[in-house]
């Protein structure tokens, strides 16, 4: 599995995300994709499925090999709160993840105690490596500032039909992983004439063709998927590369409309 360095951290390029996955079946989907190749795996107190996952992980005896992520609840965020969450989060799992984010930011609570706290789980051990979800540009620059330790990621949303290029722009320019979430724009992918025409001429489906165009732009794709034959498709993306004629025509499909996720609480977007 081909990784991304950011900031001291090696993350694999293809993860399966796994939100909206519940108990038994989450647990299974986990040691179906770990058997499949993946190697890197998302979840988040969020998702009520820390136990799953951490289940699925340890099942596969492969827990060395494999990079695992989960996301502390905006509501967590002050400094008591978010190490009592850690802590939890790292019984559920029964292991300490690999990658410890911020969720969404909260601007009811104040970034300095929210990004201490979080360096502080790190110091403790309860995670090997910090990042944050959600962010736009100014909070990335604020919390890039706040943070003792290097920040290695900013998950976001991210797929052809999103012009996310500025956020990406300024990840890179302090080394941080972009991980894209809803990279096959929860189905959407799978429609588009252009993204169909090109994997066609490569044997690959119109999905694989999103997720490849997002890895050779540098950045970590985790699609969610609940069924097994997507999880081989999804991560069956290696043998194949997009002309830069194909990347053009794939990049002409971003719009600043194409967002799918936003709440009440999401930050001003850039």
């Amino acid at each position: 599995m081909q990784t991304v360095e950011a900031n001291g951290a090696e993350i694999p390029v293809v993860g399966l995300g796994t939100w909206t996955l519940r108990g038994k079946e989450c647990t299974r989907l986990v040691e179906q994709a770990i058997a499949a190749g993946y190697r890197h795996l998302d979840t988040a107190q969020l998702y009520d499925n820390e136990k799953a996952v951490g289940e699925g992980v340890r099942a596969s005896g492969r827990r060395k090999e494999i990079f695992v992520t989960t996301k502390v609840t905006p509501e967590n965020l002050h400094a008591k709160d978010l190490e009592r969450s850690t802590h939890e989060s790292v019984a559920r799992l029964g292991f300490e993840p690999d990658l410890l984010l911020i969720h969404w930011p909260n601007s009811r609570i104040p970034l300095p105690e929210t990004l201490g706290a979080l360096n502080k789980v790190k110091r403790e051990g309860l995670t090997r490596h910090i990042g944050v979800s959600n962010f736009n540009i100014a909070l990335l620059e604020q919390a890039v500032k706040l943070s003792e330790a290097p920040l290695v990621c900013n998950q976001f949303e991210c797929h052809p039909f999103l012009d996310q290029s500025k956020l990406i722009a300024a990840c890179k320019r302090h080394g941080i992983a972009v991980v894209a979430y809803s990279p096959i724009a929860r189905g959407r992918a799978e429609g588009e004439k252009v993204l169909a025409r090109i994997g066609k001429a490569h044997g690959k489906t119109a999905p694989q063709v999103s997720l490849r165009f997002l890895v050779q732009l540098g950045l970590v794709v985790i699609p969610r998927t609940s069924r097994v034959e997507r999880l081989k498709e999804n991560i069956d993306i290696f043998d194949f590369e997009l002309s830069a004629h194909e990347m053009t025509d794939v990049r002409a499909l971003r719009s600043r409309s194409g967002r799918i996720v936003d709440w009440s609480y999401s930050p001003e977007w850039d």
